[in-house]
């Protein structure tokens, strides 16, 4: 019996642990994969640099072109927009 009573306090430190820290991330970490993947041209974005953007062309799975000035373009991974100001309305079929 000596043995289980000590790991109970090792077992409820890691269930608090998942509810505290590892559970709300994986969240974040799914709700950021879902804006990523649903970004269409037009959207503006920021990314985690700072620079503020609208996507003009999506090009892979991986990077899209954004044009921060106007005649300016560059070319962004996707994973590092950090949000989504402005959605743009899907076109109507």
């Amino acid at each position: 019996m000596q043995g289980f009573e000590s790991i109970v306090p090792l077992i409820l430190i890691f269930g608090i642990m998942y509810f505290l820290l590892i559970r709300p991330q994986q969240k974040k970490l799914k709700d950021h994969q879902a804006m990523v993947a649903a970004l269409r041209r037009g959207d503006q974005i920021i990314t985690q640099g700072g620079i503020i953007g609208k996507v003009t062309k999506v090009k892979d799975d991986t990077e899209v072109e954004v044009e921060i000035a106007t005649g300016v373009n560059v070319r962004v991974v996707k994973s590092t927009i950090a949000t989504v100001i402005n959605k743009t309305e899907p076109a109507k079929s």
